[in-house]
């Protein structure tokens, strides 16, 4: 059966940009799913996604224009049921059959399989396959109704009277199979092979289709439009790119792929171009000038890629224009003149901020409520204080603890500037400005902005020992406070980000190899909430929150489960701790004893949870009867020292290829030693051997877990 490629295209009005990408992808994906679901296209199927400012469009390649026949069995009844005692129809099959289309003349070609139980009768038939009118209106439908759009709007059609719902009005559908239009019609539209192309640089309008294949190329030619959202992209990076070698030697435009994407949802046929601002306005922080450029007007900002100014902002800027004029100079001028008031207003928050010092307005905070059960935010900033002066205590004392202090006070204080209240994601990164502009030292001006470290995956870590104290304790105090009343993180529910917080808490203790004990820590920062009511620590809870996040992400890299549970099941405390220990499990589990060691360990460990009491790793030697119990008493006693030394150092693949030297006697053991004596002393003192050996066993990881 020949085949065909497909085109479907949707036209509408301006999509949300910012979802553009996600639209165009799953407009694509649930059209040659539907479609291979009915049996019109294979799955070697290709399909191509489409998407601009003004159309959502699929090419799928070798469409049918109908299904092949399907093969259909229908049960029916058991033999008993449906034929009488001789061999003819009963009425309930003969009701039955109807109701599948069939009638008395398709009894003889019912066949009989017994299926363990009864023999029953079944019905085997050809199901008609589907057109491709059929089987496309079906799948355009399922694709419009699975579009992750979150709100749509209700507009009329042109008859006045009928309304239809989506994301934006659509005014053109094009259906070609080949060249052929194929008769579907969607939200008040029938298919044709007519769309429109840029709004004012198209060539002709409409723009006809001629076949599937021509989309592509003639959007570009007739419609002035890059239709392939991936290749409008590359086209636009390829011009920022370029237009940046043009203003000049080592400038480079920012690397933002969001904004990149966003820019692309944005415009049909890019054009970029070369603006810039008044020199002066580099004496606001550039952070400030590069967010309002790229969050208000959607400019790619150059910055300097020269070693001694490397990643410093330049006054001038790229436009990702929609039109090619002649002459750009309107264009750019205009884009200038709108960029400029802008700027003047970060300049003005800028100066308007520095008139007040940060200490001054940390009375301020008392007035903003955190939460209704916490308090405000100058209380929990208290908290947070008090947390971090314990943390430096342990760490060092003196003047990390003074300074951990002040910044720990100071990190909200800049939630009440002016240039914070306007752009809320440089919260930290202008107080560590005001903070410098107030002479406080370095570090507590770097701990300011820091102290929000790590903010996502991958995010860098505070830069020095102050910051990573007031991190530690803010992270800390955001965790131990929600779980205190009861904000546990359910399923995908995690509207105060306590997942995020608690790999944050992770990656400082772990990466920066601090000796700092895990519940310890969380004892410390629950002390801070003695005075708030309603407040019940749940460190334990707490602890299991954040073991269940560390594993989760010593996962992500590459440790196997097995590997991960044996060493966080232990719980240690000091993180810093697990990479080494993973290493030394990964290491002793290539040894040949692994194994058995591994399986003693897990039956040793059964042994013991099924004694009533705990037993004591305690042994008297008197009391060693067999040959076997003897032999690894005397190994234990020969073994435990050299990999406890070994432990005690941190050598913790030593302490676990000791180990080895245990399985002969351990194997011994359980093939001629009776644990359960009937002697309660002889009981009793093998008891406490197998307690030696399995403590001995799971001071770096809990070796059961790696037998099978």
């Amino acid at each position: 059966m020949s085949s065909k490629n497909l085109l479907v295209e949707l036209f509408v009005e301006e999509l949300p940009p910012k979802a553009l990408k996600k639209l165009g992808d799953a407009f694509a994906s649930a059209l040659v799913t539907s479609l291979k679901n009915a049996g019109l296209a294979p799955s070697t199927a290709a399909v191509t996604a489409y998407a601009s400012p003004r159309r959502l469009a699929a090419h799928i390649t070798d469409v049918l224009a109908v299904a092949a026949d399907k093969p259909v069995v229908q049960k029916l009844m058991p033999v008993a049921v449906g034929l009488d005692a001789d061999g003819n129809a009963t009425p309930a099959l003969l009701k039955k059959l109807a109701a599948l289309g069939a009638d008395a003349s398709a009894v003889t070609s019912l066949r009989r399989e017994n299926d363990g139980k009864a023999d029953i009768l079944f019905y085997d038939s050809l199901a008609k396959g589907a057109t491709l009118a059929e089987g496309l209106q079906k799948a355009i439908e399922a694709a419009l109704a699975a579009l992750p759009i979150p709100k749509v709007m209700t507009y009329q059609l042109q008859d006045g009277w009928s309304s239809v719902n989506f994301v934006r009005p659509a005014h053109s559908l094009i259906a070609l199979h080949g060249d052929s239009v194929v008769p579907v019609a969607v939200l008040g539209l029938n298919a044709g092979n007519t769309t429109q192309g840029h709004r004012f640089e198209a060539a002709v309008s409409p723009v006809v289709i001629a076949n599937a294949d021509a989309y592509a190329e003639t959007m570009r030619r007739d419609g002035a439009v890059i239709a392939a959202f991936a290749e409008r992209k590359a086209e636009i990076a390829r011009q920022l790119a370029a237009a940046a070698a043009k203003a000049g030697a080592n400038l480079k435009p920012i690397e933002d792929d969001a904004l990149l994407d966003e820019v692309t949802a944005l415009v049909e046929r890019p054009n970029v171009l070369i603006g810039q601002f008044e020199a002066e306005f580099l004496a606001v922080p550039q952070e400030c000038l590069i967010l309002t450029m790229k969050a208000n007007q959607k400019y790619f900002p150059l910055l300097d890629g020269s070693v001694e100014n490397s990643g410093k902002l330049t006054n001038q800027f790229l436009v990702v224009s929609n039109i090619s004029p002649a002459d750009p100079s309107a264009i750019v001028q205009g884009n200038e003149r709108v960029v400029r008031p802008r700027l003047a207003d970060a300049k003005f928050f800028f100066d308007q901020d520095r008139k007040k010092s940060l200490e001054s307005r940390i009375i301020g905070l008392s007035k903003v409520v955190y939460h209704n059960k916490l308090g405000t935010q100058g209380e929990r900033v208290q908290r947070v204080a008090a947390i971090a002066r314990a943390i430096a205590d342990q760490l060092g004392g003196g003047a990390l603890a003074a300074h951990a202090e002040q910044a720990a006070v100071l990190a909200k204080a800049d939630l009440l500037t002016d240039m914070v209240g306007e752009f809320p994601e440089l919260q930290g990164i202008m107080g560590r400005y005001y903070a410098q502009h107030d002479g406080l030292d370095a570090d507590v001006a770097d701990a300011i902005e820091d102290h929000y470290k790590p903010r996502f995956a991958g995010d860098s870590l505070p830069r020095n020992r102050v910051g990573t104290v007031v991190a530690l304790a803010d992270k800390l105090e955001t965790l131990v406070g929600m779980f205190g009343i009861g904000q546990i993180p359910t399923g995908d529910k995690d509207p105060f980000a306590l997942r995020r917080h608690a790999l944050g808490v992770i990656r400082m203790l772990a990466e920066n190899d601090l000796d700092l004990p895990l519940v310890g820590l969380l004892t410390v920062a629950g002390r801070a909430f003695s005075t708030v009511d309603g407040f019940k620590p749940a460190e334990s809870a707490l602890a299991d929150f954040i073991y269940d996040r560390l594993a989760g992400s010593l996962r992500d890299e590459g440790y196997t489960a097995q590997e991960v549970d044996a060493v966080v099941s232990q719980r240690p405390q000091r993180l810093g701790d697990i990479p080494k220990r993973l290493a030394a499990v990964r290491a002793f589990s290539a040894l040949p004893e692994a194994a058995a060691l591994a399986a003693a360990n897990k039956r040793v460990g059964n042994i013991l949870k099924k004694v009533e009491n705990p037993v004591e790793a305690v042994v008297d030697a008197a009391l060693l009867k067999e040959a076997a119990e003897v032999a690894l008493h005397a190994a234990l006693v020969d073994v435990v020292p050299q990999a406890d030394a070994a432990f005690a150092t941190g050598d913790y693949t030593e302490s676990l290829s000791a180990l080895a030297a245990l399985r002969a006697p351990v194997d011994a053991f359980f093939d001629g030693v009776m644990v359960n004596a009937d002697d309660p002393a002889l009981k009793a003192n093998r008891l406490g051997l197998l307690a030696k050996l399995h403590t001995a066993m799971n001071k770096v990881a809990d070796l059961s877990k790696l037998s099978a």
